[in-house]
């Protein structure tokens, strides 16, 4: 008879190594199914210069504070060395490259199918996050243009771009950060929904998860939490953004109405042509091995009480952003949404 698990979570990232570290801290017989070859989690897949918004001692996992970093903000290897090197310290249960394709379940037994075969389990966290499901608008004309369309995800380095004509789409972070980059080797546009709104200059990372954190005790304890006093901007001013403010490439050219084969129309009616568009306008989440275990709306996202899913006994979802917890989708932010589910899991269990 196939071994029957107290939990599996599905997901190798910073969310799953978080409910790793609280379960391994219990009695449960649990395992980790991560989609990817090796450790590392999504930031293997980010783009080559992207750092943290903040100093690492305000970006660390439970248990174990992330080394300090040559710069300021650790870059991207820092962060991959680190996770890989927290999973090895706590020699978590992890199967890879496991591909979880469908959730099921039988009475109290979820039946997991995946690319091992398939795996029982009394409960399951999902920490899938949202790399896997990026998000491009539709807008009219786009399968017209004969240039090339890619969304953040995809986008790596500057390589091939020198002297190109490209249309950064997103008034996030990623928008930011890829402009400012792009900027320095091809002519670049920059399009917004809105008008882009700017961290003051000493604000980092470390800030905003104060916010967030200010935000979840408030609610806790009854309290009114009043957002006007924490309207401190979207885009965090990261060195590298600082330049591009200074080169004067922060301006954003405002909406697309449509476009040409050979470029977009702006929402005043002018033209534009461009080799290449860059969609940094973000994700829905990564939740479709769900879809036959509980309802999902059009971004993935399934009604929850906290990381508790209200339509499936024995669900949670852990770090998909502010749906699943304050500041859940950081790394110092998830261990708070981990340990309180993992605690929630290991009551669910006595009760079967």
């Amino acid at each position: 008879m196939a071994e029957i698990y107290d939990v599996i979570i599905i997901g190798g990232g910073q969310s799953a190594l978080a409910c790793a570290y609280y379960a391994k801290r219990t009695s449960l017989n649990y395992l980790v199914f991560d989609g990817q070859e090796t450790c590392g989690g999504a930031w293997q897949k980010t783009w080559d210069s992207l750092s943290l918004f903040s100093p690492a001692e305000h970006a660390s996992l439970p248990g174990w504070l992330m080394p300090k970093a040559k710069d300021k903000f650790p870059d991207k290897n820092h962060v991959i060395n680190y996770l890989c090197a927290y999973e090895e310290r706590y020699d978590f249960l992890i199967k890879r490259p496991v591909n979880v394709t469908n959730v099921e379940k039988e009475s109290d037994v979820f039946r997991l199918k995946t690319s091992e075969g398939e795996f029982f389990s009394k409960s399951v966290i999902s920490a899938t996050g949202t790399w896997n499901a990026p998000y491009i608008p539709k807008i009219e004309g786009m399968e017209t243009f004969r240039g090339k369309q890619i969304h953040s995800s995809q986008y790596r380095n500057t390589d091939k771009l020198e002297h190109k004509k490209v249309l950064v789409v997103g008034e996030g972070n990623s928008g930011a950060q890829i402009l400012a980059e792009v900027s320095k080797v091809a002519h670049t546009s920059w399009a917004t929904l809105k008008e882009p709104e700017f961290l003051p200059d000493d604000v980092d990372g470390s800030v905003l998860f104060n916010v967030a954190t200010a935000k979840y005790k408030a609610e806790n304890e009854g309290r009114e939490f009043n957002p006007k006093n924490y309207n401190l901007g979207d885009i965090v001013m990261l060195p590298a953004v600082k330049q591009a403010r200074d080169r004067g490439v922060l301006v954003s050219k405002g909406k697309l109405s449509g476009f040409t084969q050979d470029g977009v129309i702006w929402e005043d009616g002018t033209q534009q042509v461009f080799d290449i568009i860059i969609w940094c306008t973000g994700f829905h989440y990564a939740t479709n091995h769900l879809k036959n275990i509980a309802h999902l709306d059009e971004k993935g996202k399934i009604k929850t009480e906290g990381t508790k899913a209200k339509q499936t006994e024995g669900l949670w979802l852990v770090g998909y952003g502010r749906w699943t917890g304050y500041a859940s989708a950081t790394l110092i932010g998830v261990g708070r949404s981990a340990r309180a589910t993992v605690k929630e899991l290991t009551e669910y269990l006595k009760g079967l």
